[in-house]
């Protein structure tokens, strides 16, 4: 979705750019006309492309909006890429302006020296929007690899629960790993095709493995996105709490989960040859590979059963 994001030039970058081309436009006949023309030309049309370059976030799909929102605040990216179309004007203007004051003028260079100052101006009361879309840029570029658009596992639950032993089971890979702005620990996600359709497995480590007093505001707004997926969740417990937190706390956190996602939920008590907890809605072993098929298979009738809901929801 962002990932082809520009890099934002400074100011000062975009000015040394523009005036240095304007020099060359200087052997022309009319040289201060050219080289105004040159100058504000390539000011206006650089940052009209730059803003051209970002999606509406109006029209992105929900869970990108969500999670841009949450990283680098979407109200604020609007308010700096309309300052940054605002400069894009007044160059224009400045450019336009110059040019009719040249023709009742022979001191043509002061009049073209008085127009690089106005745009340099201009272009230095953007700095801080510029910069701040730079920087809005290495964090979107970064989103996860999820595509909102396919039916999706979301893996919940403590650490060492066996989240990452059941991806790798039913994906036939380590899941891929990476760092995103609202979570230190990374994102997992995998794949897996059953009956021509692609699935998605992801773990968010961070987000839905710990309480959500514990979570500051933007991965609460991150965990929100998650409820825009074509998505059921895989709650694993560990009953014989091995994994370092009693089963008390587990509890605890699928209630979590069930409040903030307002997603489907498979309940599943993992380690079942260790032990394991009657209210599970079934078990499995990732260490043996007992009843992880099973398990797989209803998270599959599940979204199945999401997309026949949202179907007809949309009929109505």
């Amino acid at each position: 979705m962002f990932e082809r994001l520009p890099t934002v030039p400074t100011s000062q970058e975009l000015v040394d750019r523009a005036f240095r081309r304007s020099k060359r436009a200087a052997s022309s006949q009319n040289k201060d006309e050219a080289m105004l023309m040159t100058a504000g030309n390539i000011l206006s049309d650089n940052l009209a492309n730059l803003v051209r370059k970002y999606p509406s976030f109006m029209n992105i799909p929900p869970f990108y909006h969500d999670l841009a929102d949450a990283v680098v605040g979407v109200d604020d990216m609007r308010i700096h890429l309309s300052r940054v179309t605002w400069a894009a004007s007044q160059i224009r203007t400045i450019t336009k302006d110059h040019l009719t004051r040249m023709k009742g003028t022979v001191d043509k260079p002061s009049v073209r020296r008085a127009a690089f100052g106005r745009m340099a101006s201009v272009m230095k009361s953007i700095e801080p929007d510029l910069l701040f879309l730079n920087d809005a840029r290495q964090k979107l570029r970064f989103m996860p690899t999820v595509d909102p658009d396919v039916p999706t596992i979301i893996v919940a639950g403590y650490p060492n629960v066996g989240k990452s032993s059941f991806m790798i089971s039913v994906t036939g890979a380590r899941p891929e790993i990476a760092s995103y702005p609202f979570t230190t620990k990374g994102v997992g996600v995998g794949h897996f095709i059953r009956d021509h359709q692609r699935y998605q497995v992801v773990d968010t480590p961070g987000l839905l493995d710990r309480p959500l007093s514990q979570r500051n505001e933007i991965e609460l707004q991150a965990i929100a996105a998650l409820r825009h997926l074509r998505g059921a969740v895989l709650f694993i417990l560990d009953p014989s709490e091995y994994c370092g937190f009693s089963l008390e706390e587990q509890l605890r956190l699928l209630s979590d989960v069930r409040g903030w996602l307002h997603l489907p939920v498979l309940v599943v008590s993992n380690k079942s040859d260790l032990s394991d907890y009657g209210g599970a809605d079934m078990t499995m072993s990732t260490q043996s590979g007992a009843g992880v098929a099973e398990v797989l298979d209803r998270m599959v009738e599940m979204l199945g059963e999401v997309d026949k809901e949202e179907g007809e929801s949309r009929e109505e």
